[in-house]
């Protein structure tokens, strides 16, 4: 069976990620499919629409397969992973300017690249079983495909937040946090699906949405904003070491396992994408990151820690966040010359 499935049905194009076992884990070959898909889909009359989904109960996607990119850093094949985000980034910087209406329908887990698929979507779908999250400090990495872009444009310090804690959105946080534009119950994906097969028109979406439960990060929107809006990483760890609250020792022992190189890398991206205007430009700030997250960062190191032997002991570059400097932040986030990624 493909590892993705695209069709025309009715007036829509269908894309299903169909690797449930690994969670629909993306690889390249997906990417250039989906990609590829959506290409094709640009000048076809049949075509009204796009939407995406993911096979399976458990997930949307949770992200891109960090086993191949490990695989590949271990033997030396640094190429081969920095082909991989170049693709992943382009499709993400297609989905963000796709001409017309993209429906992502994220039912249960969506982390990493799956975000990359659904956030620059017009039509952000999710349920009551939705989960979204970029936990990607957690392995080394920064919230990437786009998500320092998103994640900038989230209200207030909220992006700082959920950048440097990858804690986890439910329906309603990502309404809030912009991550989401819809609230479907999981009970009518189904027919709403064949409504918009039927009709081609996204504007029934609104039949099927509903107001989600209150927001979570609603409620601790003051304590976050003033804590997260702080100048440096050290102030905003010092600040929740002296808060109350249980999200706020959530937080504190997020900022504690993290990398944290990637967590002063990640802070600054997200600050330097407040001001852009396009997603491309923020994609291409992560790729500096990325493209050398597996010789000079930490990214072999924390996928070993969480993936591969599982001991949750990641061995960092840096052993706290006070031991990095700002000259480290600036060799990671530094131009790549002729290497750049134009989008």
């Amino acid at each position: 069976m493909d590892d993705v499935i695209t069709r025309v049905e009715g007036h829509v194009g269908r894309i299903m990620l169909n690797r449930p076992k690994a969670l629909n884990a993306l690889t390249l070959y997906m990417v250039n499919r989906i990609s590829g898909a959506l290409a094709s889909w640009e000048q076809d009359p049949r075509v009204k629409l796009v939407l995406i989904d993911g096979a399976g109960d458990r997930a949307f996607c949770a992200g891109g397969d960090i086993m191949r990119l490990y695989e590949a850093g271990r033997a030396g094949r640094f190429e081969e992973a920095r082909c991989f985000f170049q693709h992943e980034y382009r499709l993400n910087a297609q989905i963000a300017s796709y001409p017309k209406p993209y429906v992502a329908l994220t039912d249960r887990t969506v982390m990493g690249g799956g975000v990359g698929l659904a956030g620059h979507g017009s039509h952000r779908i999710v349920t009551e079983r939705s989960l979204v999250a970029m936990p990607e400090c957690a392995i080394g990495l920064i919230p990437d495909v786009g998500g320092t872009f998103l994640l900038a444009r989230a209200p207030g310090h909220l992006g700082e937040y959920l950048g440097l804690t990858g804690a986890r959105m439910t329906a309603a946080d990502a309404i809030t946090a912009g991550f989401a534009t819809h609230f479907v119950e999981s009970s009518q994906i189904e027919a709403l699906t064949a409504t918009l097969v039927e009709t081609g028109d996204v504007g029934v979406i609104s039949r099927y949405a509903k107001n989600p439960s209150p927001s979570h990060l609603d409620s601790n929107r003051p304590a976050v904003d003033r804590i997260f809006g702080r100048k440096t990483l050290a102030d905003i760890l010092h600040a929740l070491e002296v808060e109350a609250g249980d999200w706020a020792r959530s937080a504190e022992k997020a900022l504690a396992t993290g990398s944290p190189l990637s967590l002063h890398c990640t802070l600054a991206a997200i600050r330097r994408a407040r001001p852009m205007t396009r997603v491309g430009d923020a994609l291409a700030t992560e790729y500096r990151f990325t493209s050398r997250a597996l010789t000079e960062g930490d990214l072999i190191e924390g996928i070993r820690a969480a993936v591969v032997d599982r001991d949750r002991s990641p061995r960092w570059s840096h052993r706290t966040i006070h031991d990095v400097r700002d000259s480290d932040v600036e060799a990671m986030l530094a131009p790549l010359g002729a290497d750049e990624l134009a989008l």
